[in-house]
């Protein structure tokens, strides 16, 4: 088992930055993959970026490239999300999750983290 608490939502205005973080704990991470995902109002749930906890590639969604920048600290089993310039198109709940490598989708979620951002 996986436990994930994200953290570091709020509001901001438009051009702004933010820096999500997820504490996980339960189990060593050394197979897993780290991502996080967002869900706006009426809409599905939507991949922002991943990161494998072992080698570091990273992996974004289209519309957050060049400006979002996934990250991990090993020592504090930890899980980021920086994000820059955002826009009111970035409004939603944040989500990270894990998966196990070997798996298809993810296992484990945090509860959520609220991002809005303002015109």
């Amino acid at each position: 088992q996986v436990q994930l608490e994200d953290s570091g939502g709020g509001f901001v205005q438009a051009g702004g930055s933010l820096r999500l973080s997820c504490a996980a704990s339960g189990r060593s991470l050394s197979y897993y993959a780290m991502g996080w995902f967002r869900q706006a109002p009426g809409k599905e749930r939507e991949f922002v970026a991943r990161i494998n906890w072992s080698d570091g590639n990273t992996y974004y969604a289209d519309s957050v490239k060049g400006r979002f920048s996934i990250s991990r600290d090993y020592a504090k089993n930890s899980l980021y999300l920086q994000m820059n310039s955002l826009a009111p198109e970035d409004t939603a709940v944040y989500y990270c999750a894990a998966k196990s490598t070997v798996r298809p989708s993810y296992d484990y979620w945090g509860q959520g983290t609220q991002v809005t951002v303002s015109s």
